[in-house]
């Protein structure tokens, strides 16, 4: 078997940092930007250097990936750029967390607690309508993926952090109109659709997948 998986670590919201890592590689067909942070608290919670840095990690380090690997993706076959907009503490494909954002912002509810985030969220969606617009012509597609609450490790860790890790599972759970969260499996399953040739007449669109809980 082909061990094909390369891995290399780097922090994205450093531009020199995302530079050199492209100066490595010479093409590439699909781009997936999923790091991300949670901040928690209203307005009034949120200082200065909360905003720059959820700013910074959840909508710049896109900007930076972008603008770098883009110009790497050849005219030859259709190429996908994937934005996650829910965020995880690590820049993991997989390490997915609950977020809410429904696609029409001029209906969208707030969400308690998380001014910056959802912020930031906002940001990533125009990000991905502009991109979608600016290169479709050159055969470049760009989505961006919204779950809502994913069951994963980095979900766990912040449910046993609250004073009541019970009733923090139970309230989770209890908004779930599916009765369960979802798998970070299931989330990938439409990763891979949006960056594969399948997914080719979709760009600049944002996919909602939360079990129902937007409806």
């Amino acid at each position: 078997m082909c061990n094909c998986i390369e891995t290399k670590v780097l922090d994205v919201t450093q531009k020199v940092q995302v530079e050199m890592l492209a100066k490595e590689i010479e093409k590439i067909d699909v781009l997936f930007n999923c790091a991300g942070f949670v901040h928690h608290g209203t307005i009034l919670d949120c200082e200065d250097k909360d905003w720059d840095f959820t700013m910074n990690l959840n909508v710049r380090s896109m900007y930076l990936m972008i603008k770098a690997f883009l110009p790497k993706m050849g005219p030859d076959n259709i190429l996908a750029i994937v934005l996650k907009t829910c965020a995880p503490d690590l820049a993991a494909p997989l390490e997915l967390q609950d977020w809410y954002l429904p696609n029409n912002l001029e209906n969208c509810p707030g969400v308690v607690n998380r001014c910056a985030y959802s912020s930031s969220k906002a940001a990533v969606i125009g990000l991905t309508k502009s991109v979608a617009a600016d290169f479709i012509e050159q055969g470049i597609v760009c989505n961006c993926v919204c779950p809502g609450t994913v069951d994963t490790p980095s979900l766990r860790e912040r449910i046993q952090a609250r004073p009541n890790p019970q009733q923090a599972l139970k309230d989770f759970l209890d908004r779930q109109k599916t009765g369960r969260m979802a798998t970070a499996e299931e989330v990938a399953h439409l990763c891979v659709y949006l960056a594969s040739d399948e997914s080719a007449y979709v760009t600049g669109k944002e996919f909602i997948i939360d079990g129902g809980w937007s409806l």
